[in-house]
């Protein structure tokens, strides 16, 4: 998996310098709803067409083979709390060159503090669509949705070409075998 700076949601390294970033690549919701650090902006820079007035967000790929895929992953194990959501929401050009009203996309299910640990992964799916009447967004954000309020924890968000989907059993094997176990060919 390849991370690209520009499509990172989370931490320092796109330029975010404040809110609930922990680190590079990694964000600390703690209450309520809070925005994640960065905003990816689709707008192509000294475009044709421009980005103004409605136009100009990249093609992202959605409907392609391979799609591109939304992974926000637990980095840091979460601490206290009771669940975490994670929510897309993507918004057009006001006119401007500035972001107008966000549309939620999608909404994850809330995971349960025990779900919480490093590797858990609460958004695993393909960038959706834009949903009926909403206009092409040429910005994305995430927002992460608390119940309770954590003291630890930290997640990744990212658009990314390929994830890890390997499924994990509870001995940490991947496929859910346990350790020893062969398969003949």
């Amino acid at each position: 998996m390849i991370l690209d700076a520009l499509l990172l949601f989370t931490g320092t390294s796109n330029g975010a310098s404040g809110g609930i970033t922990s680190g590079a690549n990694t964000d600390a919701p703690t209450t309520g709803t809070q925005v994640a650090s960065n905003i990816v902006d689709l707008g192509i820079d000294d475009g044709i067409p421009s980005s103004a007035n409605g136009g100009g967000a990249r093609d992202i790929g959605i409907g392609d083979n391979p799609a591109l895929e939304l992974l926000v992953q637990v980095a840091t194990a979460f601490v206290g709390g009771t669940s975490l959501q994670v929510s897309l929401a993507g918004a057009p050009d006001d006119g401007s060159g500035g972001q107008g009203s966000y549309t939620t996309m999608w909404t994850s299910p809330a995971v349960v503090l025990d779900s919480l640990d490093v590797g858990a992964q609460l958004a695993n799916i393909t960038v959706p669509r834009v949903i009926p009447d909403q206009p092409l967004p040429r910005f994305l954000r995430l927002s992460f949705i608390t119940v309770g309020t954590h003291t630890a924890g930290a997640v990744t968000g990212v658009i990314v070409l390929d994830r890890m989907d390997q499924i994990q059993g509870t001995g940490g094997a991947l496929s859910g075998y346990q350790a020893g176990i062969n398969v003949a060919n």
